[in-house]
């Protein structure tokens, strides 16, 4: 059984984890060896600590958390939709991305927006998102990643048709 929950503090490790293995498993095809060191060596700062208990969700699937997401409100922002490479391609990235949506249109959102890595981009298509134009990510360390931002418009009409 899949449940999605609030992230704590107890999640922060999980979170990291996640992120590192994730990276290194799904986007390894589409970014150099260096960039995804840099994106993901390191250990988590008290800074990757206060935003997963701020922002973050995790999926979690017989007590062990398999994947996480992020959505800020106030910029409208879904980010960090990482899954353990153990757990991908089961549904549970879509269940996490319905999980934000529905968060979204309950804090009045009408649309969301996010940057997606090249791989992730037709994921986000199939689920609704658009986007095709390629942009440049600035991580928190400095690193630039190319990206594909993307739209996903009418959350309101979304829930209306449920």
């Amino acid at each position: 059984m899949l449940t999605i929950r609030k992230a704590n503090s107890g999640d922060v490790l999980d979170a990291w984890d996640i992120r590192k293995a994730s990276v290194l498993a799904a986007c390894a095809n589409y970014y150099s060896e260096a960039s995804l060191s840099a994106w993901v060596d390191g250990s988590p700062t008290d800074k990757w600590a206060n935003v997963v208990e701020r922002d973050f969700y995790v999926a979690v699937a017989d007590g062990f958390v398999v994947g996480t997401g992020m959505l800020t409100v106030a910029s409208a922002q879904v980010d960090a939709i990482f899954l353990r490479p153990s757990h991908m391609g089961r549904g549970i990235g879509r269940k996490m991305l319905e999980s934000l949506e529905a968060l979204a249109r309950d804090h009045g959102l009408a649309s969301m927006r996010l940057d997606a890595t090249l791989n992730a981009a037709p994921f986000y298509r199939h689920c609704g998102w658009s986007g095709d134009s390629i942009s440049t990510y600035r991580t928190s360390r400095g690193l630039e990643l190319p990206c594909i931002p993307m739209t996903k418009e009418g959350l309101h009409n979304t829930l209306s048709e449920r």
